[in-house]
């Protein structure tokens, strides 16, 4: 088999990137070691900025988005209990976010993949990178049992933090940077209306907690925890009453209770893999970075990563210009670390550290306090929560 980008991983990411390659006419073929209804059934993000809503239409991928996401125009913080908005609309000149699950997105690419016949390989095994340093890389992976071989000109590595991709850079050849958060989020999804149109960061002295959705009719919930925490230690109904203390009367009042349909527990980190480039090989995505979900810029981040990818290969094919690829790092990164700064500021804002004593929940609040007086600290939230610009 020959293409001329080999995509690695059929997640939102590689997804995506291929219908932008496909729309320029460029040739390329997506590994995904899982089958389709594993990677459709993966819970993710829900919240879409902008640059990625307009991604999926540039692909034609956005019709049911339009249909079915919520269009949100602010979000809600609270401190113990006390809540106030952060108008992002009114403090962006016209900015917003749509609330729509990463699974949807995910089904809604696999469907444009299928219908314009863009060869999406499920179940590929033990696939592995070759030659990723010369002008001939080539993948090789098993089918069915049956070795099989990719050649290609470039590949794309989208294939996330645990993928093939990033370890096929050789490590004395890369350049990491990670923190480890000593706490995780426990989330519960449950058919059930929201307790509010918009979304719910809750500072409480009892630690995190949100009040997401991913529909009028469905509800997304999470509240920190301790990181050996058990799920068998949180039925159904600790949760409901943890999350009514740590949200706060007002969303205690309009919330709706009901059995979850999915629980689970995930750490936090961040990470950034400055190394996005290595010969012929991209990284794109959680295969490159990795940001703590409480400002909800995976999903963003690897869109703006393959929108940079995909033009500069589109400039490579078109115009014969390698300006673009070489300069794919610099551009995708000067986004992230601005995104990784953001994550781990508002995290740092709404969460109890184990270590963090009387003085440091006093500035906690006292910054809490101040955005709540200050349009111009308002503002500055508001500007990196909708996301920030392509440089």
């Amino acid at each position: 088999m020959h293409t001329q980008v080999a995509i690695i991983g059929a997640g939102p990411a590689g997804l995506l990137l291929s219908q932008l390659l496909q729309g320029a006419g460029i040739d390329c073929v997506v590994l995904e070691r899982h089958d389709r209804a594993y990677v459709e059934s993966r819970i993710r993000a829900g919240i879409l900025e902008q640059i990625t809503v307009d991604l999926l239409a540039r692909v034609g991928v956005d019709a049911r988005m339009r249909r079915e996401g919520l269009p949100h125009d602010g979000f809600n913080l609270a401190v113990d209990g006390s809540t106030f908005r952060i108008d992002m609309t009114g403090l962006t000149a016209g900015s917003k976010v749509m609330v729509y699950g990463q699974t949807e997105v995910t089904h809604d690419l696999i469907e444009a993949c299928l219908e314009r016949n863009t060869p999406l390989v499920f179940e590929a095994q033990d696939v592995a990178l070759h030659d990723i340093e010369s002008d001939r890389p080539f993948v090789t992976f098993t089918k069915d049992g049956q070795a099989r071989r990719l050649d290609c000109d470039f590949i794309a590595g989208c294939d996330g933090f645990h993928g093939v991709s990033r370890r096929s850079i050789p490590e004395e050849r890369l350049a990491a940077f990670e923190r480890v958060y000593p706490f995780g989020w426990l989330g519960i999804l449950a058919d059930v209306p929201p307790c509010g149109e918009e979304l719910t960061y809750s500072n409480h002295e009892r630690g995190f907690a949100l009040a997401s959705m991913r529909s009028p009719t469905r509800s997304r919930y999470y509240v920190q925890c301790g990181l050996d925490e058990r799920l068998e230690d949180w039925p159904d109904e600790r949760i409901w009453d943890e999350l009514a203390t740590r949200l706060g009367p007002e969303a205690a009042s309009h919330m709706t209770r009901g059995p979850s349909i999915e629980k689970s527990i995930a750490p936090l980190r961040s990470f950034v893999c400055e190394t996005m480039r290595h010969g012929r090989l991209f990284l794109a995505g959680d295969a490159a970075h990795i940001v703590p979900p409480t400002g909800a810029k995976g999903l963003n981040l690897a869109a703006s990563d393959v929108a940079i990818l995909s033009d500069a290969l589109i400039r490579w094919y078109g115009e014969g210009e390698a300006c673009g690829l070489d300069g794919y790092a610099r551009r995708a990164l000067a986004r992230v670390w601005k995104a990784e700064r953001f994550s781990w500021w508002f995290t740092g804002l709404t969460h109890r550290f184990p270590d963090m004593d009387s003085f440091a929940r006093k500035m906690q609040l006292a910054e809490l306090d101040y955005i709540r007086g200050s349009r111009a600290a308002q503002t500055t939230l508001a500007e990196n929560y909708v996301g920030l610009p392509l440089a």
